[in-house]
């Protein structure tokens, strides 16, 4: 359903879960749930980590690039919903562009096409977006010399 805004133009509803933890969107609900891209990938091309010695999460990002493309992509995240939704969504936005669109990804893009995260587990897709960016930079260590 859509709300009016005062403008005339309309807006999506966001639909939103609460939980323990604060309140999540049901698109971080269902990445948390139902995780895209979830494993490891033996034979990576690249690997990124990123963590956050505050929290505890962490997060491992692997690339297999073909033609200067990710071809695939997969991640493990030892963390909290958020960190795994994040880590699900930077993996989706990632898979299919090239080592140079990838690294113009954002944390807040993240964040955004998850419907939006509490503030206080914006770190999340910082974590995310990290290790995409770590997983990138291991890739041009290893294959651009």
């Amino acid at each position: 359903m859509a709300k009016e805004k005062k403008s005339g133009s309309k807006k999506p509803e966001v639909k939103q879960s609460v939980t323990n933890s604060g309140i999540y969107t049901d698109e971080v609900m269902d990445h948390f749930m139902h995780p895209h891209n979830l494993g490891e990938i033996k034979d990576a091309d690249a690997v990124g980590e990123a963590g956050n010695p505050v929290c505890g999460d962490i997060v491992y990002l692997y690339l297999k690039v073909k033609d200067n493309k990710i071809k695939d992509i997969k991640f493990k995240t030892l963390g909290c919903a958020a960190a795994i939704a994040t880590s699900s969504m930077v993996t989706d936005i990632a898979k299919g562009k090239t080592i140079e669109e990838a690294l113009k990804i954002t944390n807040n893009e993240v964040a955004e096409e998850l419907g939006g995260l509490p503030s206080i587990k914006m770190h999340c897709s910082v974590l995310a977006q990290q290790a995409l960016k770590n997983a990138i930079e291991d890739y041009y260590k290893k294959h651009l010399k």
